[in-house]
């Protein structure tokens, strides 16, 4: 009686009905979801969609940030008339240029472009300054060095042997030992070096 009156309920009609189920379960397999421009802009998502690949659904900012500035029909007016392999490119470029231009309405990227570009020229300014000491300190240092040797008394220093590879590797072998035993000469001459 129960089968009677319920007849959708019916083991009957529930073995029946379960084989037309599994065709109709396949298209959930194989649905994807729309893309973020698509999901945007409220469209269906076909197959050869051209911002499926650079704009997915779990990225909707990017596509709002590039609809804001360019619209989705230069976006995709662009990537059609470019080759695939520097769409992604000019996607990244597009995205990255509506963020600065909604940063900073008025020069955009130009705005960015000028600071890094006076960023670089005071480093290049700071490299250069840098050199130019280290230039003066190494020509200090190589005055120095010349003074002292020109008024080196070579009879104190410590006779080299002839054969001693130190004799041609250094020839100012014994120039703290000579510093250290006449203290009247190198005091004077650092004074005179470093007072003018």
């Amino acid at each position: 009686m129960e089968s009677s009156l319920y007849p959708h309920f019916s083991s009957t009609s529930s073995s029946s009905s379960s084989p037309p189920l599994a065709p109709a379960q396949t298209p959930k397999t194989s649905y994807q979801s729309p893309c973020a421009a698509c999901k945007i802009l409220r469209r269906r998502c076909a197959n050869q969609c051209i911002l499926a690949p650079y704009f997915p659904p779990t990225e909707p900012l990017k596509f709002t940030t590039a609809h804001h500035v360019f619209g989705a029909s230069n976006i995709i007016k662009s990537l059609q008339e470019l080759p695939e392999s520097q769409r992604a490119d000019a996607v990244s470029s597009m995205v990255y240029e509506a963020n600065v231009r909604i940063r900073d309405p008025v020069y955009g990227c130009a705005g960015a472009i000028c600071y890094l570009q006076k960023e670089v020229g005071d480093l290049q300014a700071q490299l250069a300054r840098c050199r130019a000491q280290l230039l003066a300190v190494e020509t200090q240092h190589a005055q120095i060095l010349a003074l002292f040797y020109k008024d080196m008394d070579f009879s104190s220093l410590p006779p080299l042997p002839i054969n001693s590879p130190s004799a041609a590797l250094s020839p100012f072998e014994g120039l703290d030992d000579f510093l250290l035993d006449d203290n009247s000469h190198g005091t004077i001459r650092e004074e005179t070096l470093w007072t003018s």
